[in-house]
């Protein structure tokens, strides 16, 4: 029978839920339709959604925001190659993520069968395990096997996937397919701390005279021990968006609005959990001029890649932290406290700066706000433990140096676009009490704004404010400023996206007065879940358009860098 109790569709969810999976995001399908029925039976939430792409974002916000391993169902064939870039977001950010899908039945297996792909060959370059299991007694190791690999048990954490023929779903299970040690966690990873390495580590950063301080996916879960090493120090930090939320946004050690200068001045970096990746300039001595590196990650692509470090620290970051910390808490640290104070003087006074022209940003000749401004109303509206959700190109470019929240998400080094309202419906599902936002430009509101239909129908509050210029307007504006003003395909209609919200029964509102901005705020998070259209001038050209981040420079992400790159190139030359 198919919703037999004892067929391997029902193991397959007994695993998840003693694995402790809280929900399961999916589109159903004939193919995983035996475990999409035994899940629900067992009693895992099921959250359907509208495209696979989203199931995965979703997932992957769950991971992110939670801790655990998110899982996705996706169906055969199609059903998995939408979930494709949800896949590899999850992929380029270092998010556990399980994904399960079926494949033809076995004896049709081969002979162009409905759906039938090579799935787990497709997927097999951005995951960091892919099978499908053919027999019974494979089942239970396989996926023990899959949530370890995504869990980071054998490389970087990550997507792991797996699926299963669907005829052996309506198999029937015996004993010999069931060890109950499967169903057990893995236990905490232990890594053996290189002690002559935490010395050398401590020798670094100790005489350092400039030591600055940047975080990564790795750090989380580290806040306490980077805020005593901090005070130690007397060092500066940097956070990036992958790290948001393991320290406050004020912690006095904090200068984001220097970033550019603390890296330039640094004689001593010490990343926790980060890749060197673009947008830590790859580590190149034209971004890092002055400095040395000691690298503490859990995994390889923490502490190797890019940028050979002085020291390189591979183990339990937050074990490696406190036992920094314990080799040089009797020593006193050589920080220059006058060039640390410069630094924060001047980041307080460019964050002051910052706020006022969040507060009085003149409109555009079109007569519509500027960005900022909304980002200060909303920033005026957030309660402390806001959860915050940021999508777009010129909008994320405006909401990273506008925007704060004691959990913080964006699209992620893949610059993957449309995550806003999948992240957002999976964040409040994992905390309904707490205020979730999500600022979303309305181009990449566009690829998931269908799924507000999945939110109301599994009654998540997320409010999404959507940010309405218009257009793709970081490419708008490259195109004017590199390609002699020739738009083509940068521009939108300015669709009023409050009627999509009507059309599922969301309050939704359009706003094109600052001044009625904080009223309508208040409504829609007294209303939630709800949407918010908001006219904002595309006059204003964000940061990482002026940057010239859309014009892809040859060999750093960044124009200024780009440069620096270049003379260092030449200088070596000659």
């Amino acid at each position: 029978m198919p919703n037999d109790p004892s067929n391997i569709a029902a193991l397959i969810a007994r695993f998840l839920k003693e694995r402790g999976v809280e929900r399961i995001f999916g589109l159903c399908g004939g193919h995983i339709q035996p475990i999409w029925d035994a899940a629900a039976r067992i009693g895992i939430p099921i959250i359907d959604v509208r495209d696979e792409r989203a199931a995965v974002h979703m997932a992957q916000a769950h991971s992110d925001l939670t801790g655990q391993t998110g899982v996705a169902m996706v169906t055969a064939g199609p059903g998995l190659t939408n979930a494709i870039t949800g896949i590899a977001n999850a992929h380029v950010a270092r998010t556990p993520v399980l994904i399960i899908s079926g494949v033809p039945p076995r004896p049709q297996e081969s002979k162009g069968a409905l759906q039938e792909l090579p799935q787990a060959d497709i997927v097999r370059p951005i995951t960091r395990y892919a099978r499908t299991v053919r027999s019974a007694q494979d089942v239970l190791p396989a996926l023990a096997e899959a949530m370890a690999a995504a869990e980071g048990y054998t490389s970087d954490p990550g997507p792991a996937y797996i699926d299963f023929p669907t005829d052996l779903l309506r198999e029937a299970t015996n004993s010999e397919h069931i060890n109950e040690g499967h169903f057990q966690g893995e236990p905490p990873i232990e890594q053996a701390i290189d002690t002559a390495a935490i010395r050398r580590a401590a020798d670094l950063l100790w005489s350092a005279r400039r030591p600055v301080v940047i975080s990564g996916r790795g750090a989380r879960g580290a806040g306490a021990e980077m805020s005593q090493i901090l005070e130690a120090l007397g060092a500066l930090y940097l956070d990036t968006s992958e790290s948001r939320g393991v320290l406050p946004d004020d912690h006095p050690a904090s200068v984001p609005a220097m970033r550019g200068a603390a890296m330039r001045d640094a004689d001593l970096v010490l990343t926790i959990g980060r890749k060197l990746d673009f947008q830590l300039g790859y580590g190149s001595a034209a971004v890092f001029p002055n400095a040395r590196f000691v690298r503490l990650g859990q995994h390889d692509s923490e502490v190797r890649g890019n940028r050979p470090a002085d020291v390189e620290l591979q183990g339990p970051v937050k074990a490696a932290l406190r036992a920094i910390l314990a080799d040089g808490q009797a020593r006193f640290p050589a920080t220059d406290a006058e060039w640390v104070e410069k630094l924060k003087a001047e980041n307080t006074e460019r964050r002051e700066r910052l706020r006022q022209t969040m507060r009085d940003a003149e409109s555009g000749s079109d007569g519509l706000m500027h960005p900022l401004r909304l980002m200060g109303a909303i920033q005026d509206a957030l309660a402390p433990d806001a959860i915050v959700i940021a999508d777009g190109g010129d909008t994320l470019s405006f909401a990273r140096i506008g925007l704060s929240g004691e959990k913080y998400l964006d699209p992620g080094a893949l610059g993957c676009l449309g995550v806003g309202v999948p992240f957002g419906i999976a964040a409040s599902l994992a905390y309904p009490d707490r205020q979730v936002v999500v600022v979303s430009g309305d181009g990449s509101f566009g690829f998931n704004a269908i799924e507000l239909d999945t939110c109301m129908r599994h009654g998540a509050r997320p409010v999404f404010i959507v940010v309405n210029n218009s257009g793709w307007n970081i490419e708008r504006y490259d195109q004017i400023v590199t390609y002699d003003g020739n738009i083509v395909g940068s521009e939108l209609p300015g669709s009023d996206y409050t009627r999509l919200a009507m059309a599922f029964g969301m309050h939704s509102e359009r706003v094109a007065d600052p001044a009625e901005l904080p009223a309508a705020l208040q409504r829609a998070f007294e209303h939630a879940p709800a949407l918010l259209d908001v006219l904002v001038t595309r006059d204003a050209p964000s940061p990482d358009a002026r940057s010239g981040l859309a014009w892809v420079p040859d060999t750093q992400p960044l124009s200024t860098w780009d440069e620096a790159e270049k003379r260092l190139a030449g200088d070596q030359d000659g």
